[in-house]
């Protein structure tokens, strides 16, 4: 049998009037900014993962339009310049001697520039990623006699946007790239390609 106490249940104050509606004001302007400092920073968030997604989509973009200009030295110690060029048909030409298939369209760029160079086109071989005297091996087995050099800390790749070799990219007088061959080149295909590039 429960036993009578003598003291009275403890009651809760009640809230004077109009004090429960202010507080209930208060509580939902807490929560209206928890949910807007929630969508502030989620949206700041998408900004920089936007940002950073258009920054990495341009960077993985090969060059177009406009030529981005680029100066190298040859292996012979020859400065060029791609804006002294401008009013040529240029071939710019990304090789490696370790690559197999630009081993397969040397002779063929060999062949065709000792064609084309009295007529407005220029070849231009880009070293990429390797060593020198095993470059200048490779040169001289082709006897290619073009103008070649190293792409020092892959600076002119980098601006091209090249993903790798070979790429040739073709670029008309105006200096404006036309046309980007991904692998090696066939003699038909280069053929085809000076053709937009003559001046």
């Amino acid at each position: 049998m429960a036993e009578l106490s003598d003291t009275a249940p403890e009651q809760t104050p009640a809230l004077e009037p109009g004090r429960e509606g202010q507080a209930a004001q208060v509580n939902s302007r807490q929560v209206t900014l928890w949910r807007l400092g929630i969508i502030a920073v989620l949206l700041v968030f998408i900004a920089f993962l936007t940002v950073g997604l258009v920054r990495s989509k341009r960077s993985a973009n090969r060059a177009s339009g406009m030529a981005p200009p680029f100066e190298f030295t040859t292996f012979q110690g020859e400065t060029i310049r791609l804006e002294d060029l401008r009013g040529k048909g240029v071939v710019v030409n990304f090789w490696a001697s370790w690559c197999g298939p630009c081993r397969d369209e040397a002779p063929i760029l060999e062949q065709t520039w000792r064609q084309e160079r009295e007529k407005g086109i220029v070849f231009i071989g880009l070293d990429y990623l390797d060593q020198e005297p095993n470059a200048k091996a490779y040169l001289a087995e082709f006897d290619v006699t073009y103008p070649n050099g190293p792409d020092l800390k892959s600076q002119i790749a980098r601006r091209y946007g090249i993903k790798g070799v070979p790429e040739t990219f073709f670029i008309d007088p105006q200096g404006q790239i036309v046309d980007v061959v991904i692998g090696p080149l066939t003699e038909p295909v280069l053929q085809q390609q000076l053709a937009k590039i003559r001046p």
